[in-house]
């Protein structure tokens, strides 16, 4: 009994909470026992009253029992005074205030039309639904797919099976989608396609897109691609269309197909061709990482990695008067700058590749090494021709230094030098200005040290082979002395600026990420060629002039 008390309890609460259907006018009034029994049948002008919603109708079959009716022809659903629904049909129950309309179907909410063939409405939840295929238009988008909810109190909508959404500007496909009719802001919540007028795509799982300002917040390793071969990938990315603007954060990676060169970090910003956020109208795409930043150039057989704290790559107009095309790509890294390539690798501060003559510019204790040989000096310039290295110039301070052993290293120093290199082996060094030498001749008959030569002159020419010395040419100018091996002290074997830089060297493309301490550069005196810090007896002289074998 207290079972069944309740329940009536429960009962008679639901039954306050229901309102009467009534029928406030209709030119006639007909009943038919036979196939209605319970129903009313009106026809001409009908119109229904529910609470604060108004339901016009050419005829109508009204059961008053259970209070709910069937509507037919020019079917019209008014609630309040922003919601308003046609069909050729409607079935509606004021007891679960739940709307059918069938045939012919249009929601109007303000700016959003929502048309279909099928659309359940309820009014207490207020949602409107669909099942077999609808479309929303606003003042901005279409948006089609085959099941829809509308919720006209917030003007959120829901989409799922086949979405598609079409803009003046692009067109955005996925299998679930969430959207606002007054913000004109998509949420992606699965793999979301938005494509540009044929010229950018975006992929994407997660994210918010803002259809009206083209600005974009992408999560969980989105994607951007241009195309000019330009990818942008990040774990979050925000991204603004109309700005050309991309801010990239976690795990970036943008690629740049045309130029085969790829940029890595944890942050970057980069800007397509054309981009209205910069102020550098002859500027095309270009942009910078940092946190961790790598470059990749992956066109030639001979992969460059180059690492610094932050890396720009930026695409240059050759001239304001020249076709869009007449560009060139320029790379500026800033900071504890290290590259590595096969057939070369190198340490500075700071560097820039200009690619319209192919020079690679070093700066701030720029040290680079090729195979035994290591080069320094106040700034280096790398010259390459065909994607391969042709020569590296070193101006103020430099040295080249090449390793016979672990103790012995032929030396060459002066205000520049220039390296020479082909198929990948440094094949020549020209040493210009206050040059200054030390040669560890070899005996061929037991391959040993026969010596250490010292000399000094206006500038030396080195010839290589089989990466080693092979002869060297001096001017007439030079002064020389040759030391005995066991008279060969630490300051003579040694030039004043001679430092060895070997454990700062990149050996494989991940030391490019290393932190590793930079070595001082020599500072002591150099002894010269009649220095009185040994005795003559210990001296032999060497060629004044000519050419001097070393091996």
């Amino acid at each position: 009994m207290l079972v069944v008390g309740l329940l009536s309890v429960v009962n008679c609460q639901l039954s306050m909470s229901q309102t009467l259907v009534y029928l406030e006018r209709a030119d006639n009034l007909l009943f038919d026992q036979e196939k209605l029994p319970d129903a009313r049948i009106v026809v001409g002008n009908v119109l229904f009253r529910h609470d604060e919603a108004l339901m016009y109708c050419d005829s109508a079959n009204f059961y008053e029992g259970s209070n709910s009716l069937e509507a037919f022809g020019h079917v019209k659903m008014v609630q309040g005074d922003t919601l308003t629904g046609y069909g050729d049909k409607l079935l509606y129950s004021g007891n679960t205030k739940i709307a059918r309309l069938r045939q012919n179907v249009r929601l109007i909410h303000h700016e959003a039309v929502l048309t279909t063939d099928s659309l359940n409405y309820d009014r207490t939840n207020d949602i409107a639904y669909y099942f077999s295929g609808g479309k929303i238009v606003d003042d901005l988008n279409i948006l089609t797919s085959r099941w829809g909810q509308y919720t006209p109190y917030n003007k959120h909508a829901a989409f799922r099976d086949s979405v598609h959404l079409v803009n003046p500007r692009f067109t955005m496909d996925t299998d679930t989608l969430l959207y606002n009719t007054e913000t004109h802001v998509a949420q992606l919540v699965s793999p979301t396609k938005v494509l540009y007028e044929q010229e950018t795509t975006i992929y994407s799982s997660n994210g918010l897109y803002n259809t009206k300002t083209e600005e974009s917040q992408l999560f969980d390793r989105s994607q951007v691609i241009h195309t000019d071969g330009m990818y942008l990938t990040g774990d979050t990315i925000y991204y603004d269309k109309k700005l050309s603007y991309g801010r990239l954060y976690g795990n970036i990676e943008v690629v740049d197909s045309a130029e085969q060169v790829t940029l890595r970090g944890h942050y970057g910003e980069m800007y397509e061709s054309g981009s209205s956020a910069t102020a550098r109208p002859d500027w095309g795409s270009h942009g910078f990482a940092t946190n961790e930043a790598l470059l990749e150039h992956w066109g030639d057989s001979l992969h460059t990695y180059m690492h610094a704290d932050t890396l720009f790559t930026e695409e240059i107009a050759l001239a304001d008067t020249l076709p869009e095309d007449s560009t060139y790509r320029r790379v500026r890294a800033h900071h504890n700058v290290r590259i590595y390539r096969e057939d070369m690798q190198g340490v500075c501060d700071s560097a820039v590749y200009l690619g319209n003559d192919s020079i690679g510019k070093m700066y701030g204790a720029p040290v680079c090494w090729n195979e035994n040989n290591q080069v320094s000096a106040d700034s280096i310039y790398v010259y390459f021709r065909n994607d391969e290295i042709d020569y590296a110039h070193g101006m103020g301070s430099a040295i080249c230094i090449q390793q016979h052993d672990l103790l012995h290293y032929n030396q060459m120093s002066g205000k520049e030098i220039i390296a020479h290199v082909r198929d990948g082996d440094v094949y020549q060094v020209d040493v210009n200005g206050n040059a200054e030498t030390v040669f560890f001749p070899v005996d061929k008959a037991d391959n040993t040290l026969s010596g250490c030569n010292r000399t000094q002159s206006s500038f030396v020419k080195v010839f290589m082979e089989n990466r080693e010395v092979h002869h060297v040419l001096f001017t007439t100018a030079t002064t020389g002395t040759m030391y005995p091996m066991d008279q060969v002290s630490d300051a003579v074997m040694h030039l004043g600026v001679f430092f060895w830089a070997e454990d700062e060297r990149p050996r494989v493309p991940a030391d490019v990420l290393l932190s590793v301490p930079r070595t001082p550069r020599g500072e002591k005196k150099a002894v010269s060629a009649a220095s009185e810090e040994e005795p003559e007896q210990n001296k032999q002289s060497s060629p004044a002039n000519g050419s001097l074998k070393v091996k």
